[in-house]
């Protein structure tokens, strides 16, 4: 009788057991088993029964005596999956200590200048996360060394500065290296009135209000604000506006042009902080001058260009000697929405060419032997093929090296950017608001260098 007391005390566990947890075995432990007989694993479910009592007894015997008869062992829980942040929680902690501990005494003496030469280096989003570290880190913006460190290195890829049709009076930023769209708050710019960006040097934005007349420059970064002062020529039609700096960073200063049709003109000082009346425009340039304002100046070695029509061509002006040039350049067959660009100091550009319902974008480098355009590239086919027999307009927002190119229709809004040294055509992600779902339609911009110490 003392084999079926075991076998009751056996099957009692069993049965909490499977009230627990089912009928099947846990995952892992899956290869235990509660009676092991010539290595065969199985479970047993036995009856208590009369009939079968002697012959459960007898396999218990059995088993004692063969040695193979192993007692339910203790049940563990299988592990449960812990929260994220524990499971983060342990990963830092190891990586903590597993890493080598930085000793105080060494890194105190890291030199300063090398210091500010590893900050200027990082990506621009990364900086302005680490100006919240400390008041050192922040107060860079502002140290005449750092800007220098900043103004040795390259240019970086130009960013863009954008408007969008539904808060006009907010702009949006693209930053093409990580294809992000960032939303900048300018508290000093009007909301009254509508201000546009139209040309921009240095890292710095040049704005102009819709009525032509208040011009403002910011930096997008770091909201570096001024309003410049009233002009000292009235002129109130429609203006095509520049922007170049007496030298290689803003610490020097910039000068803002803007020219009319009938050719008046001026031009702005920052290191003076007026606006000058050089001449008036020679007999040999056609007036009045059809400036196309939907093409934004180029620059190129302190020389800005415009583009004109009637007759078609391009007007220049060195900010340097303060002499205006003409160029009669023919503009190719078939070309609509066309406007100037810059790559590496080459003249270039960008239209619409459209023939018979078949649209596509092309790209043209001027021949400076020729003074002609050639041909140099034009978008895929397979992107040109959505454009087939529909109404397409398109606007360049940036024409420094990178070209963003916002082409629209009824059925359509595209924005595409464009690498005139890689001849990379890339699409671009749409813009949309913080939290928000609808996607911004973009109606005017202006490429920038982005800079961390550029200030107004």
């Amino acid at each position: 009788m003392e084999g079926v007391a075991m076998l009751r005390q056996l099957i009692g566990q069993v049965q909490e057991l499977c009230e627990l947890y089912g009928s099947s075995l846990p995952h892992n432990h899956r290869h235990q088993s509660l009676f092991t007989h010539h290595h065969q694993l199985r479970w047993c479910f036995l009856n208590l029964d009369s009939s079968a009592e002697d012959e459960c007894c007898n396999l218990i015997m059995r088993s004692e005596h063969s040695g193979n008869f192993n007692m339910l062992e203790s049940y563990k829980p299988p592990p449960t999956k812990k929260p994220r942040k524990e499971r983060n929680t342990g990963k830092l902690s190891n990586v903590t200590n597993s890493a080598e501990v930085m000793e105080q005494h060494i890194w105190k003496e890291f030199p300063e200048d090398l210091f500010e030469a590893v900050i200027a280096r990082l990506p621009i989003a990364t900086f302005f996360r680490f100006r919240s570290v400390c008041r050192k880190w922040n107060s860079l913006l502002s140290s005449q060394s750092f800007s220098q460190h900043c103004a040795e290195l390259p240019k970086a890829c130009p960013w863009f500065y954008t408007i969008t049709h539904e808060n006009v009076n907010t702009g949006a930023m693209y930053d093409p290296s990580l294809k992000k769209w960032h939303h900048p708050t300018i508290p000093s710019l009007p909301t009254k009135i509508i201000v546009l960006p139209v040309a921009s040097a240095g890292g710095l934005v040049c704005f102009l209000d819709i009525s032509h007349r208040n011009f403002y420059v910011c930096n997008p970064l770091t909201r570096s604000f001024k309003e410049l002062p009233a002009r000292s020529v009235k002129v109130w039609s429609r203006i095509a506006v520049g922007m170049t700096l007496n030298g290689n960073s803003t610490n020097g200063g910039y000068q803002v042009l803007w020219v009319g049709c009938n050719g008046e003109y001026e031009v702005y000082d920052s290191v003076k902080d007026s606006w000058a009346h050089p001449g008036s425009m020679p007999s040999s340039i056609k007036l009045p001058l059809t400036l196309n304002f939907q093409s934004q100046a180029i620059n190129v070695d302190d020389t800005l260009y415009f583009m004109r029509s009637q007759p078609e061509g391009i007007v220049s002006y060195d900010m340097v000697t303060g002499a205006w040039r003409q160029f009669i350049i023919p503009a190719p067959m078939h070309l609509t929405d066309h406007t100037l660009a810059e790559s590496g100091g080459r003249i270039m550009l960008v239209g619409l060419l459209t023939k018979n319902a078949a649209t596509c974008v092309c790209i043209w480098e001027l021949q400076k032997m020729t003074l002609l355009w050639k041909e140099v590239d034009r978008m895929p086919n397979i992107w040109c093929l959505e454009f087939y027999g529909k109404h397409v307009r398109m606007t360049c927002l940036g024409n420094k090296g990178l070209l963003m190119l916002s082409l629209r229709s009824r059925q359509m809004n595209r924005l595409v950017t464009y690498n005139m040294s890689s001849r990379e055509w890339s699409k671009v992600p749409g813009c949309m608001l913080p939290r928000g779902r609808k996607r911004q339609w973009i109606t005017c911009g202006t490429a920038f260098y982005p800079c961390q110490t550029a200030a107004a």
